[in-house]
């Protein structure tokens, strides 16, 4: 199976390399669109800001390969606030359209930011990204920004609120937390999105 991890600049592309290794999958890292087009999955990190991903997206023009996906793709942390329209980060980004939402600042009630570490998933129906895990399972976060709960959330987790922690629409998946840092339940979860 071809699995291409896109190269956005960001510091976790070895990791999740090496935790698809681990399920007994190759993958590669390229930011070349005409690899990303013929691949089976995509992993689309994120890590730093939204227009500084946005940027080099646009500049290799991976944006419209992305909006024209058929495959499954996972989008990691800030990969999955890219799915929506808008982010209210560096005084507003356009971003890659595919859920009409905005990623809005945590507004965290005095906890400090960024939220980081493990926090708790719950979800209200199977699904087979989940499948084997637990609800209320714990994954490790790092972040600053949320998708606020929409229609297109699978699971949600409290930060001082409640925002989408995992959000499927059509063949796009994303999660806000960083599954090859979450251990064995993280790992499962990647096993999911590559079975699915």
């Amino acid at each position: 199976m071809d699995i291409v991890i896109v190269d956005t600049g960001s510091a976790n592309l070895t990791s999740i390399r090496v935790a698809i290794k681990k399920l007994g999958y190759h993958s590669i890292i390229t930011s070349e669109p005409s690899i990303i087009s013929k691949s089976k999955k995509i992993f689309l990190p994120g890590v730093g800001t939204a227009s500084s991903v946005m940027n080099l997206l646009y500049k290799k023009n991976i944006i419209d390969v992305i909006q024209k996906s058929k495959q499954t793709i996972l989008g990691i942390c800030l990969g999955m606030q890219l799915f929506c329209d808008f982010s209210e980060e560096c005084n507003g980004v356009k971003t890659i359209g595919i859920i009409k939402s905005s990623v809005l600042r945590l507004k965290n009630n005095n906890l400090p930011l960024p939220h980081i570490g493990w926090n708790q998933i719950t979800f209200h129906k199977t699904h087979p990204l989940f499948k084997k895990i637990p609800n209320n399972s714990r994954f490790y976060f790092v972040h600053s920004y949320i998708v606020p709960i929409n229609k297109y959330t699978l699971s949600k987790t409290n930060y001082g609120i409640d925002f989408s922690s995992v959000i499927q629409k059509n063949n796009f998946f994303g999660v806000q937390f960083h599954p090859e840092k979450s251990g064995k339940i993280g790992s499962q979860l990647l096993k999911n999105f590559l079975e699915i």
